[in-house]
């Protein structure tokens, strides 16, 4: 959510700037939106991330329960 809003006030900072022709504050601008999109794609692989870990741990409990069935079945 962060990344959205460094993203709005980026923009608004950047077009301030160039409306006062001040580039310290324009640059100060595109500086907070390359902030806002860094944080957009650490966001978003993170959340990629936990997905294949989620994934990865069901696959475990399946084959772990898969194999449990198979070693009941020979007990008895």
């Amino acid at each position: 959510m962060g990344s959205i809003k460094d993203k709005i006030t980026g923009k608004a900072k950047e077009i301030e700037g160039r409306a006062t022709g001040d580039t310290l504050r324009t640059a100060q601008g595109k500086a907070e939106q390359a902030t806002g999109k860094v944080k957009g794609m650490a966001e978003r692989a993170s959340a990629k991330v936990k997905a294949g870990v989620r994934k990865v741990k069901a696959t475990i409990r399946s084959a772990s329960s898969r194999a449990s069935a198979k070693v009941n079945a020979r007990v008895r």
